[in-house]
């Protein structure tokens, strides 16, 4: 057990922030890249008109790398540390020096190739990862915070304990997938998505260390969503677009489920419910409160993916348990 893990995360943070002021500063390198005219919601704009076989390889080849970095970590950490501590155990660090030079890597990528993945698959996957990632750990806290207004949903403790087992899989691929989806730009939308990137690799660092659960941390980072999420919509659709539902939307989510593992008292919760309203009404107030019902279709997307992901993981995991019946079954015939 090495360096204490609360000290390494703080000074982690401040590395990322380092790391997203060097994003911007290699932009001044990029020049002139020559890019498509913007072509709706679907098109991502920021790959080149003519891809070579060069530029597609780099970018699969550093994300390929890194995942498969990443999970041999998470692999050999499960197999090997299994204890929470509250220092950094050498997996830790070896994790933190990879991610630190893939991040590296990508930057000298971006400069001489400038494609991310964006040149072969869909701007929704690289959203949707994330998006993915944030319905999973409400799953997660389901049992210890509840999903709706403190009250678990149904669902049962063996999903929740395999979304606990092998969400670090998960969590690294949705990380490690979006950080390579993009080259290394220097709009305010990358920079703000690189940073919360930066992040999430921080915290997939730290495993089997007592910072990796702390609920003020982890809440942390699913607020950022709030932040990225409102920011990018003022950005992509101005003032009078989309920012409030998402403003709104993704605030909805914590006043309905993520408050509620902080050890907030009922007086304290119900202040930040009418302030959340409060500010919703005024806001759509000077726009159209026949719009006031963007709010809650972010939430009511989140809940419904979080009962479609629950019900097929209970399938898969029947379907396993079927399968190994009659494996089972076999043996003390075998054995006789």
């Amino acid at each position: 057990m090495l360096t204490n893990a609360r000290t390494v995360l703080g000074a982690g943070v401040a590395v990322c922030l380092v790391l997203t002021a060097g994003v911007w500063a290699g932009g001044w390198w990029l020049g002139d890249v020559a890019l498509l005219p913007d072509q709706g919601a679907s098109w991502y704009y920021w790959k080149l008109p003519e891809p070579t076989l060069w530029t597609r390889a780099s970018a699969w080849a550093g994300y390929t790398a890194h995942q498969l970095v990443s999970w041999w970590l998470i692999f050999h950490a499960q197999r090997h540390v299994r204890t929470y501590t509250g220092g950094l155990h050498p997996v830790n660090v070896v994790a933190l020096v990879a991610n630190l030079g893939f991040i590296v890597l990508h930057e000298v990528q971006t400069q001489v190739f400038y494609d991310g993945l964006a040149q072969d698959v869909s701007i929704f996957s690289s959203q949707g990862s994330v998006i993915v990632l944030l319905i999973v750990v409400l799953i997660m806290e389901n049992r210890r915070r509840g999903m709706f207004f403190g009250r678990p949903a149904p669902i049962s403790a063996e999903i929740t304990r395999f979304f606990r087992k092998y969400h670090g899989f998960l969590f690294s691929w949705a990380a490690v997938y979006t950080f390579w989806y993009h080259p290394m730009e220097t709009t305010s939308g990358h920079l703000i998505g690189f940073v919360y990137m930066f992040l999430l690799l921080l915290q997939g660092s730290l495993f089997f260390t007592r910072s990796h659960t702390n609920r003020w941390w982890t809440l942390t980072l699913e607020l950022l969503v709030v932040v990225h999420g409102t920011l990018v919509a003022v950005m992509n659709t101005g003032p009078d677009g989309l920012w409030p539902m998402f403003l709104f939307g993704f605030l909805g989510v914590f006043v309905i489920s993520q408050m509620h593992g902080l050890g907030l008292a009922r007086s304290t919760r119900w202040v930040l419910v009418v302030l959340h309203l409060g500010a919703a009404i005024a806001v759509y107030w000077t726009r159209s409160l026949t719009e006031l019902d963007e709010i809650v279709r972010i939430p009511l997307i989140e809940y419904l993916v979080v009962a479609v992901l629950a019900l097929l993981t209970w399938l898969g995991l029947r379907g396993l348990r079927l399968l190994r019946r009659p494996e089972q079954q076999r043996e003390p015939a075998g054995r006789s």
